[in-house]
Parts: C-alpha cells; sequence; structure tokens
C-alpha cells in the first residue's frame, strides 16, 4: 500500500508559519492562509458570475485555492523578498515546488490520486489562476491591514506593494471586491 500520508502531512500547515522575516503582532500559519484564500477566491467567483455574466464554477476555485500553498509543507513558505529576488531563485523555486507536489501526489492512495492532481498541479484554465491569485494578494493585503490596524508599522511597505500589486490586476471582480468588501477590513469590530 505505500507511504499514503498526504492527509496527515496536510494537516500539518498549521505548523509553518508564513511571514518568516516580519515581526508580526499576530501570527498566522499556512491552514488559515489557505482558508482565507479559499474564501476570497470563492466570492471573486461569485462576483464574477453575479455581477459580470462569468461562468465561474465558485467550487472549484475555492478547492483549488484551498490547495493553492501545499507544497509548502515541503518546501515551507519562502519570503517573498528571497522567492522574487532574481529571476534564477524564482524559476528554481518553482522546480523544487513541481517537485514537492509530486512527492505530496504519491502520499496518496493510487485509487484517489487522480482526483487530486490536477488540483495539486494547479491544472485550471489561466482566468481561474487568475482569479486565484488575486485571492492570494488579497489575503496578503488583509493580513498587513490588520498588522497596522494593530500598530505594526512593520507591514507598511509589504502593505504598499501588496496594494499597488493588486490595483495592477485587470480583473473587474478583484476592482469590485477592494471597492466594496476590502474597506470592511479596516474598521474595528465595533465600527464593524
Amino acid at each position: 500500500m505505500g507511504n499514503i500520508s498526504f492527509f496527515a502531512l496536510a494537516f500539518r500547515m498549521k505548523h509553518i508559519t508564513r511571514w518568516g522575516l516580519m515581526r508580526n503582532s499576530i501570527s498566522e500559519n499556512l491552514t488559515e492562509h489557505s482558508a482565507e484564500t479559499a474564501m476570497i477566491a470563492h466570492a471573486l467567483a461569485v462576483i464574477g458570475n453575479k455581477i459580470y455574466g462569468k461562468k465561474y464554477d465558485p467550487g472549484k476555485i475555492a478547492i483549488f485555492a484551498l490547495y493553492h500553498d501545499i507544497s509548502e509543507i515541503i518546501t515551507g513558505d519562502l519570503p517573498t523578498p528571497v522567492k522574487y529576488y532574481s529571476n534564477d531563485i524564482l524559476k528554481n523555486f518553482r522546480e523544487i515546488e513541481d517537485d514537492a507536489k509530486s512527492e505530496l501526489i504519491k502520499k496518496l492512495p493510487s485509487e484517489l490520486a487522480d482526483d487530486f492532481v490536477d488540483i495539486i498541479c494547479e491544472k485550471c484554465s489561466e482566468e481561474e489562476k487568475k482569479i486565484i491569485k488575486a485571492a492570494d494578494k488579497l489575503s496578503a493585503l488583509i493580513k498587513c491591514a490588520e498588522e497596522l490596524k494593530n500598530g505594526n508599522s512593520e507591514f507598511s511597505k509589504a502593505h504598499e506593494s501588496t496594494l499597488n500589486a493588486i490595483n495592477s490586476f485587470d480583473i473587474p471582480e478583484v476592482k469590485y471586491f477592494t471597492e466594496k468588501l476590502l474597506p470592511a477590513f479596516y474598521l474595528t469590530l465595533d465600527e464593524l
């Protein structure tokens, strides 16, 4: 039967801490980030369908987003300044991520593997990938906003660069989210 430890490993995502180079007032782990990214991706897909007449499958997009960083169980969370320091580093890291995904797939029972390969290897349309990437960035922006609300100026540059990245997306669903839904993340509990 082999080592069918995929889910035991997946449940260790909660031990992968994000934002490793930053002083955090609130710790964030990979499970939290993945769940939030999945919620945002689902919302973006629903917005696309309801407001812009798209034909997304929100459930599929949410599942793909839920697993979007699964390779970090093996690689850990490489800080953005390191990962994007050069094209060579990024290319090499993408290869390492692909190898990690292949290893994770091997840890599934063979009768289930086919149902997870596309999800783990992110085999979806380019439009769906853009929605998931935007959700990932929005999750990062929300983390930065929470840190700034807690008086942690360590996240001010990350907030600025992430906001700029989000504003550069040419995706109407993202614009809708940032204009209508994102402002609430900057409010206090009493203001909600």
